[in-house]
């Protein structure tokens, strides 16, 4: 069966890449996906562009139904995934009026519940030997010693 990697929240930035790169190296089928189908169709044509050849999945990770219609079209067409890369987040602009408790709680149902979650669907149809990674995306935070430090650029982590 063809080995397959999903790429969560893949229309841009750090997800973009990593779609562009396993398109280069990997040896299977390669998804962007994006809650966005206008965004995600562009960002494939883009990359097809370059002579490269991603496929499209539409999956909003805070949508439970498309989270579960992602996972039931993986496990039926691939047997489940092979590499499943969570990227998908999101993150208020520093100008944003929006009240902080308003922007904590939008901030944490994408970035922490949404991803629980897409794991809690995912992860039971990894094939054996296959990877889940998760990207990180920072450029503020709390330090060990309480205080709020703004970093001069993000940091990403992709942990296997």
């Amino acid at each position: 069966m063809t080995k397959v990697a999903l790429v969560t929240g893949s229309n841009k930035g750090i997800g973009l890449a990593i779609v562009q790169s396993l398109c280069k190296q990997y040896g299977g089928d390669v998804y962007l996906s994006s809650r966005d189908v206008g965004r995600g169709t562009a960002a494939v044509e883009k990359l097809q562009s370059e002579g490269l050849k991603p496929f499209f999945r539409q999956l909003d990770i805070t949508d439970p139904e498309s989270v579960r219609a992602a996972r039931d079209f993986f496990k039926e067409k691939y047997g489940g995934v092979d590499v499943l890369i969570n990227n998908a987040g999101m993150a208020f602009k520093v100008a944003d009026t929006t009240p902080f408790g308003t922007q904590a709680k939008v901030t944490l149902k994408t970035n922490f519940f949404a991803t629980r979650d897409m794991c809690n669907e995912f992860l039971p149809i990894i094939k054996p030997g296959g990877k889940s990674a998760e990207t990180s995306q920072r450029t503020h935070g709390i330090t060990a010693d309480g205080v709020w430090s703004t970093h001069s650029r993000p940091h990403t982590i992709i942990v296997f």
